[in-house]
């Protein structure tokens, strides 16, 4: 397994492999989607730009120009508003390797080596390469939660409060960005940071439309969301609910399971992580909170997706690079590997898809694992014994205060 480790390790110096990757298998997932005219989600989020801006109603159905209707907050238009006026393929091709080049920025800003950071690219790209084809901003809320943790350590809290505003008042799963709360050397600030861009974003939108219709807009989107998650709870519906809930209710055949019985047992398990706050100078507590953190809303949302996961599979590698070599970690990141990003790819058959894979929301199974070792750890703070041994160690932070 040390041979495999080092054949890893070879591949992630190759800087041109690593950036032809990420973004070539980007830009092939998008043309591949366009050529199909498989451009939905796309399709939905160009219009919203263009419903603020007509102050059309942004959470009803639209059966002449797309199937589905719109989930994100008002303040998407703004986000979308650069892609919206051009041609649509151009478009959608820009809209997708945007999001991977905001990930891609992101994961550079973590305090690793550049080894580790590679191989994080690395093992990340061909689940990026899904998540692009559909179109999603997932990799976008992916790229927040991880500047968020990053612009705190570093002592820089209007930044950090800019990406929580920004992807809660967009998909709301940027809120667990507060998660980082303790890390911030100056709490005032970021608090105040908070409310500052809260004001602003919440504006935002009402220069090109009213103060009045997003208002409105806001009340309805609280309303689809609860719908959406009623939704995701009630029906057996495939591709929704690919979370920790979502499996255990496959698997155990149990579809009336309430997704409150898996989601406040988490909530707790997640606080509790806050026990060792004194140990929140340390690189590998942070690591292990950003890493929590990623999973969370993935794991434990009704809304979760097949590409969702972009959001969750940096923080299994971010894990991954922080070990030791060991034979156990070597064998549970493959499966990961496998299971996440290949289950529901082309290179498994329809078959397994449709049976397997699909069916029982196994993605969702390499996570929760990890998850629940991660908490563990945390909370036995092994996580201060597993020293690492490889030849691209853990960067070590300094004090927030010196940040």
């Amino acid at each position: 397994m040390r041979e495999k480790r080092t054949v890893l390790n070879y591949l992630a110096e190759k800087e041109w492999l690593i950036i032809s990757l990420w973004f070539g298998l980007s830009f092939i997932g998008a043309i591949l989607e366009i050529s199909r005219h498989n451009i939905n989600n796309y399709l939905i989020f160009k219009d919203v730009f263009f419903h603020v801006i007509h102050q059309q109603p942004l959470y009803i159905p639209y059966p002449a120009d797309y199937y589905d209707v719109n989930l994100y907050g008002p303040v998407f238009s703004i986000v979308i508003a650069p892609f919206a006026g051009l041609d649509t393929s151009l478009g959608a091709i820009l809209w997708s390797l945007s999001g991977s080049a905001v990930l891609f920025y992101a994961i550079r800003q973590l305090p690793l080596t550049r080894m580790q950071q590679n191989i994080i690219l690395l093992l990340c790209s061909m689940e990026l390469m899904g998540a692009a084809s559909w179109f999603q901003m997932n990799q976008f809320i992916g790229a927040f939660i991880i500047l968020t943790f990053t612009h705190i350590i570093k002592g820089k809290e209007l930044w950090a409060a800019f990406f929580i505003v920004l992807g809660t008042l967009t998909k709301f799963y940027g809120i667990v960005g507060l998660a980082f709360f303790f890390f911030s050397p100056n709490p005032k600030r970021f608090i105040g940071s908070l409310f500052l861009w809260g004001a602003v974003m919440f504006a935002l939108p009402m220069i090109i439309s009213s103060p009045q219709y997003i208002i409105q807009c806001y009340f309805d989107w609280y309303a689809a969301l609860v719908h959406k998650n009623e939704l995701n709870e009630g029906a057996n519906i495939l591709f929704q609910d690919i979370s920790a809930g979502g499996f255990i209710k496959r698997v155990f055949h149990l579809p009336g399971l309430s997704n409150n019985v898996v989601l406040i047992p988490a909530i707790v398990l997640f606080l509790l992580q806050y026990t060792r706050l004194s140990d929140r100078y340390n690189s590998r507590y942070r690591l292990y909170i950003l890493c929590s953190t990623l999973m969370f809303p993935v794991l434990f949302s009704t809304s979760s997706e097949s590409p969702t996961y972009i959001i969750a599979i940096p923080a299994v590698c971010i894990w991954y690079v922080m070990q030791p070599y060991t034979r156990w970690n070597n064998i549970f990141m493959f499966f990961a590997i496998v299971l996440i990003s290949f289950s529901h790819s082309d290179v498994v058959t329809p078959w397994v898809r449709r049976n397997i894979a699909m069916p029982y929301a196994v993605k969702a199974f390499p996570c929760l694992v990890l998850w629940l070792m991660i908490a563990y750890d945390i909370y036995t703070r092994k996580y201060l014994l597993k020293k690492d041994v490889s030849p691209v160690p853990v960067k070590e932070l300094e004090p927030a205060a010196v940040l």
